[in-house]
């Protein structure tokens, strides 16, 4: 009868994030610049990544410090010491190795890679210090362990990279880690929803006023979701029309006309999505189409509205919506002044918001 009771306890216990696989979890590293996220590769580096999330959890990095940088190129941090703020410079980096063996792997060492410090030309002496790469450093590769990849807040990365430091790499002052907290990994949003729930209206408030586009997943289902996504998340929001040609397109959402920069948390699922093109789908006024290179399979997340029929583009570019509401806006398009192709005033996407069903 007691064994009764112990199991709803132990199945309580196993609720939170502590009883997940860290395939599951993300590290959320907390700095007076900004917060960055990685996920972790427990296939690679299993005991590095046990022994970071259960350092994590104990409030192990909080306080310490990134204390080495090379500008766009790496940024090393994660030595006890440094929570002392009376630790002399000299030994900056001495502290928590010779903690663990090596697990290299022939995981890369690219952008938003993670790895572990370890004592140059010693076996077997890694320990809680890490570093994340800004540029990709392939003379590491098999010679550390990585253990995790950066999915957000690069730029936060590059701009610790960026601070002051003395010619030895050691930063002038150091960047306090406020936090490294495990979280719930985040879920790429309408990742495996299916082609009935995503037949979803979309509403783009504009400076020259608001349109509605019902999304056409029959037309391009991957393409629909992909711009559901970048909608759900914000993406869009504050980005501009930086294309416009009259009786033709209005084209927008870049990331580099974004107001408040180019960066934002959901670029880690910004991807090209294949062509889905139809000879039965037209490119008239009113379509919503997704713009691309050269190569048929490189839309990723410019999309273009139609301010007129251009049936050239029929069957080589992957029409996903058409506006429901707001045809007037096409109009104010037309009325615009530009310099060549380019608006000569700022017209943005103030917010776009998806209808509820």
């Amino acid at each position: 009868m007691r064994l009764l009771r112990v199991f709803p306890l132990v199945a309580a216990l196993c609720l939170p994030v502590f009883c997940q696989s860290p395939a599951d979890l993300e590290a959320v590293v907390t700095t007076p610049l900004g917060t960055f996220r990685f996920e972790f590769a427990a296939d690679k580096a299993p005991k590095h990544v046990e022994e970071f999330i259960k350092r994590a959890r104990a409030g192990y990095y909080d306080g310490s410090a990134f204390h080495r940088v090379v500008a766009n190129g790496i940024i090393q941090g994660g030595d006890p010491l440094l929570k002392d703020p009376k630790t002399p410079r000299n030994l900056w980096g001495t502290g928590g190795l010779n903690l663990l063996k090596n697990e290299f792997s022939d995981l890369k060492h690219e952008r938003g890679t993670v790895s572990t410090v370890r004592i140059p030309g010693k076996d077997n002496s890694d320990g809680s210090q890490f570093f994340v790469c800004v540029f990709p450093q392939p003379p590491l590769d098999g010679q550390f362990s990585s253990f995790g990849h950066v999915t957000e807040g690069m730029d936060v990365v590059e701009k610790i990279s960026r601070v002051p430091a003395g010619g030895d790499g050691f930063t002038n002052e150091l960047v306090r880690i406020e936090k490294v907290a495990i979280e719930k990994k985040k879920v790429e949003p309408f990742l495996n929803e299916t082609v009935e729930q995503l037949r979803r209206t979309v509403t783009v408030r504009t400076n020259l006023g608001t349109i509605q586009i019902k999304m056409e997943p029959d037309w391009a289902p991957n393409h629909v979701r992909n711009f559901l996504k970048l909608t759900e998340t914000g993406w869009y929001n504050g980005t501009a029309f930086h294309r416009l040609v009259r009786g033709f397109v209005a084209q927008g959402g870049m990331g580099d006309q974004r107001a408040s920069g180019p960066s934002h948390p959901a670029d880690r699922w910004v991807r090209n999505v294949k062509g889905e093109f139809r000879d039965d789908v037209k490119h008239t006024r009113g379509i919503v189409s997704m713009a691309r290179a050269e190569d048929p399979d490189s839309a990723n997340t410019s999309f273009f509205l139609m301010l007129g029929d251009a049936p050239h583009l029929d069957a080589k570019y992957s029409a996903f919506g058409r506006i429901v509401s707001g045809m007037e806006v096409l109009d104010a398009f037309e009325k615009e002044e530009v310099d060549g192709e380019t608006p000569k005033r700022r017209l943005e996407v103030i917010a776009a918001t998806i209808d509820p069903m």
